[in-house]
């Protein structure tokens, strides 16, 4: 137990009591400065012999520092203490305004993707700063470190959601603006693959010579529908309406809830695709559970058609399915961007071009129609005047 008893040391308003050791046996010494301030004498624990390594001289330093106002007590201290980590509390962090910002969004779609990118690529760099304590060098090297190594749309995906969760932020009030606007990658590494005649009957070939029927009408379906591959996995069966020709695509790609056509072709292609009982699922994985990985079986048909080596087995079906509708001349890119249930028409301004040329043809056609005619009309005029001239 610690002593009452006050010793004195030879160093004036210093003296200790004997306490129990902290982290050793026996006792040690807790020394105390006394000294007088605005008419009151004060007496102040400033530290122990062992644990804070405290000498009488070093006491009376202390106790010299505080009559002079150079230093704080040590209540005044753990009150510093105290009030700032208070203050940090109350500071509207990137951290605690995406804490805010999931809570104020319940059921978020797409919250695990974001939570994701969150965690590894936003936390780390910015996670214990303020918006405002952010600037335009901050960005600039997540992003460039990022381009290394992911496509330009992931790049753009994680900014975007760092100028989300600010943008919510402002919007609360709880945070001023960032200073700067963020920059987005320039040059989409965006891919739009496309098959030419000969491939696509090469692949259909390899489709229809493959063993793995889930591979092979996972592919069809790519084709005929433009399906993405994580909405094939979603797919269950209550999803198609055979009657009314619709597929519900639920949370496609963290947006709301679509619907696209049932086709002839793909209706044709469900209607000998095998039911499994005790699932749920068009396409299950092992044990009747939502599939989540198909790659090796679906590149395997890749490789038997010969197809390139960067074309992406299901994804690349996707802009094949697109390509063939913008080239027809017969889809505007409206009705095409809500055939890929696009958020945007911004991603799907990459077929403009083959509509363009549909349309160039189209035009040029219409031209020669009208040559033709021309043609003809002057071909008539030519005989009536040999008819009359055979009068004469």
């Amino acid at each position: 137990m610690a002593s009452s008893k006050r010793i004195k040391t030879k160093y004036p308003g210093i003296f200790y009591r004997h306490a129990k050791r902290i982290g050793g046996n026996g006792d040690e010494r807790v020394y105390y400065i006394v000294f007088k301030k605005d008419g009151k004498v004060i007496e102040e624990k400033v530290g122990r012999q062992y644990v804070d390594d405290m000498t009488p001289a070093r006491a009376a330093g202390m106790r010299a520092e505080r009559i002079e106002g150079k230093r704080l007590s040590r209540k005044e201290i753990n009150q510093q203490k105290v009030d700032a980590k208070k203050a940090k509390t109350d500071l509207w962090t990137v951290n605690r305004l995406w804490k805010e910002y999931k809570k104020n969004n319940p059921g978020l779609k797409g919250i695990v993707t974001d939570e994701n990118r969150y965690k590894n690529y936003l936390k780390p760099n910015f996670g214990e700063k303020e918006p405002k304590d952010i600037i335009p060098l901050d960005v600039d090297r997540v992003r460039l470190k990022l381009l290394k190594t992911k496509a330009s749309g992931t790049v753009r995906n994680v900014l975007e959601l760092l100028r989300r969760i600010c943008n919510f932020g402002v919007k609360k009030n709880l945070c001023p603006t960032l200073p700067f606007t963020i920059e987005m990658p320039v040059g989409s590494k965006l891919q739009t693959e496309d098959l030419t005649p000969k491939q696509l009957e090469s692949l259909l070939k390899a489709i229809e010579a493959d063993s793995n029927i889930h591979a092979a009408h996972m592919m069809k379906m790519a084709l005929y529908t433009g399906m993405r591959r994580g909405e094939m996995f979603k797919l269950k069966w209550k999803d198609i309406n055979f009657e009314r020709g619709f597929i519900a695509l639920i949370d496609p790609k963290g947006g709301p809830d679509q619907k696209i056509p049932l086709n002839d072709a793909a209706r044709e292609m469900l209607k000998v695709h095998p039911r499994y009982k005790r699932s749920p699922y068009v396409f299950p994985g092992r044990k009747g559970r939502k599939r989540t990985d198909i790659k090796h079986q679906v590149n395997r048909i890749k490789i038997a058609a010969r197809l390139p080596k960067d074309f992406r087995a299901l994804h690349g079906l996707r802009h094949v399915y697109a390509s063939m509708l913008a080239s027809s001349g017969q889809v505007d890119l409206y009705t095409l961007q809500k055939l890929l249930t696009h958020k945007s028409p911004t991603m799907t301004q990459r077929y403009a071009h083959l509509r363009d040329e549909a349309l160039h043809k189209a035009s040029a056609l219409a031209g020669s129609i009208i040559e033709a005619a021309m043609a003809n009309k002057d071909d008539e005029k030519d005989k009536v005047v040999n008819l009359e001239d055979r009068k004469r």
